[in-house]
């Protein structure tokens, strides 16, 4: 049995949407970080950098497996899996080129956008701009991407996973607010529905129910 520890971001449904497509069972905890959950000792020694997501998997290889930060968990969960990872060859390598794009870059731009734009009681201008630029930017990297291919890297993977909640997540908002900073996105918008459209990501995107 694995244990999710999570609360309602995009980064905590990768995890959860993530268990849904391989078919584990899990019970997931949430921690809120609202009331600042997320630094009560008992969860800071599964997740020492005090983020959600995190797992405890009972069934580890050789014992109690404790794993935290989303890039890690998906791939623990595809390598104990054998699913949404290639074992081996240039496949694999596009999956973790195209997460690393998602986790170092596309996540963290697409968050500082939200906060400065939209949920910062003080707005700061040049922090607006430089975030909006970056977001357009990388928006333009994956609609370039997706014409080219069906998924990031060409099969479903953990890659695309990473990548589709925070599109969910912020995509038509930074349009509303920003209306000229992006061009039509036609191949944004057909990957998304088809992964909206997947029963494990409708069941993991629900998940915690608070």
């Amino acid at each position: 049995m694995i244990t999710l520890y999570t609360w309602t971001t995009p980064n905590g449904r990768k995890v959860s949407t993530m268990l849904e497509e391989v078919s584990l069972s899990y019970t997931a905890i949430p921690i809120n970080v609202g009331k600042n959950e997320q630094f009560s000792p008992d969860f800071l020694a599964i997740s020492p950098n005090n983020k959600i997501p995190a797992i405890v998997d009972e069934e580890g290889v050789d014992r109690r497996q404790t794993v935290f930060e989303t890039s890690a968990i998906l791939t623990y969960l595809a390598e104990k899996t054998g699913q949404l990872l290639p074992a081996h060859g240039p496949r694999r390598i596009e999956v973790q080129e195209w997460l690393a794009w998602s986790i170092s870059g596309y996540a963290p731009m697409l968050g500082q956008w939200n906060y400065f734009a939209k949920r910062a009681e003080e707005k700061t201008p040049a922090a607006i701009e430089r975030f909006t630029t970056e977001a357009a930017r990388l928006f333009g990297v994956l609609e370039g991407r997706l014409s080219q291919t069906t998924y990031l890297a060409h099969d479903y993977s953990i890659a695309d996973i990473s990548t589709y909640t925070w599109t969910a997540a912020v995509l038509h908002g930074f349009r509303d607010a920003s209306p000229d900073a992006l061009g039509p996105t036609p191949h944004i918008e057909r990957w998304m529905s088809e992964i909206a459209a997947r029963p494990a990501v409708q069941r993991g995107m629900r998940v915690p129910e608070v």
